[in-house]
């Protein structure tokens, strides 16, 4: 039942009508007229909320589904260089041990694209010799990757990743240098093969890893000054110790090391551990540092400054209401977040956050309105009315929590 009607869903990459079409009761492993199961249409259009809805089926969709070439959805996301969709597909229970018509299963095609490279790859797959369009995307994390095309083949150059991230459910652990070398090849951190080194070097729990990422903050190149500093961030930042262990190392290592470093991408690891750590000492830097040229040190840096702000400190309270005139829209909404934090009895910040209702994004009014809404200040409330419905699907429903427990929401005056 609604067979066409799901195949036809995914294909238009209509997320709702697929959810519409399964919750009629169309099967979730329906194949289109080639053989192809939905979810594989999905993988190969790199398609994650249909492959989510698709794999909340009330009725078990087929993880393990193969199409007419041989290759399970998970093989077609390490294929196409999706990281994303591969770690949804492997935490939904997609079997890592089912290979690909020539023998190699999940891992093995990760590093056959990982030693070929991906634009050799498609030469060799596709046999064409004009350029490889690439273009700069955002997976279904909304993280940046690269996408190729050549001779009606698509991949993403998230392979590299796939690999490092893959390599610890086979046992693998490569070398610390070895990851690193890995992601040294690229220079724009926001690529995948980043935070899947970074990620991978910081779960393996072990002190070693610590003491490997400090000894990186001599060095000359300025990307490996940015892993050692990510990892030792993350490092902190996952710790779940009850003693915060690596908090008083942390804010040691990176005060000093953030007074001299002049590479934007290193200082925004730094100032991201420093808004992160507990220790107070950590704080001293960053109403600096939301004047930092770099509009990503700046956004963290406001972000470390709620603390101070709910402790109505004067210097913080300025500093964030400074920067919500900033030239970047992310930051004045983080300035406003943070606002929203100052006692309610501090006029200065409704004000200010009063002041961005007119702001020229729709980010930065929504984050001004929704504080002065639980102040009970009602001067936000015609943006909040604007933007009718706050569904599951609006950017803005995470934010919404307290708007839609609030006393005024939930007993509105009649």
């Amino acid at each position: 039942m609604g067979g066409d009607s799901l195949i036809a869903a995914v294909r238009s990459g209509d997320a709702k009508a697929v959810a519409a079409a399964l919750a009629a009761g169309a099967d979730p492993d329906t194949v289109d007229e080639h053989g192809t199961p939905a979810l594989c249409l999905a993988v190969d259009a790199f398609d994650l909320p249909v492959i989510e809805e698709l794999m909340m089926s009330a009725r078990p969709v087929r993880l393990n589904c193969t199409a007419a070439d041989g290759h399970t959805p998970l093989l077609r996301a390490v294929d196409r260089g999706a990281c994303e969709i591969t770690s949804v597909l492997i935490s939904g229970g997609a079997d890592l041990g089912l290979t690909d018509a020539e023998g190699r299963h999940a891992l093995e095609l990760a590093r056959h694209w990982h030693l070929a490279g991906a634009e050799a790859e498609l030469r060799r797959r596709t046999g064409a010799s004009e350029p490889v369009v690439c273009r700069r995307v955002l997976d279904g994390w909304g993280n940046v990757c690269a996408e190729l095309s050549l001779g009606g083949l698509t991949v993403r150059n998230g392979h590299t990743a796939i690999l490092t991230e893959l390599e610890p459910r086979y046992g693998i652990a490569p070398p610390f240098e070895e990851l690193m070398g890995r992601a040294l090849t690229e220079p724009d951190v926001d690529q995948p093969v980043w935070p899947a080194t970074t990620l991978t070097l910081q779960g393996r729990h072990a002190p070693a890893v610590w003491a490997q990422a400090a000894a990186l903050r001599d060095r000359a190149n300025p990307l490996e000054r940015y892993c050692g500093a990510e990892v030792m961030r993350l490092v902190n930042l996952f710790d779940e110790s009850e003693d915060d262990l690596f908090d008083g190392p942390l804010v040691d290592l990176f005060l000093p090391w953030a007074a001299r470093e002049e590479d934007p991408r290193v200082m925004r690891a730094l100032t991201a551990g420093l808004a992160g750590a507990m220790d107070p000492r950590a704080e001293q830097p960053l109403p600096a540092l939301t004047r930092h040229h770099d509009r990503e040190v700046r956004r963290w840096a406001v972000s470390g400054l709620h603390r101070l702000v709910a402790q109505g400190d004067p210097e913080a309270l300025a500093t964030v209401m400074a920067c919500a005139r900033d030239a970047d829209a992310l930051v004045r909404a983080g300035a406003c977040r943070a606002l929203g934090m100052a006692p309610k009895d501090s006029s200065a910040s409704s004000d200010a956050l009063a002041g961005c209702l007119n702001d020229e994004d729709e980010a930065v009014r929504v984050a001004a309105a929704i504080p002065l809404f639980v102040r009970d200040d009602p001067r936000g409330d015609q943006v909040l009315r604007d933007l009718g419905p706050v569904d599951d699907d609006s950017p803005y429903f995470a934010e919404f929590h307290d708007v839609r427990y609030h006393d005024r929401a939930l007993h509105p005056a009649e």
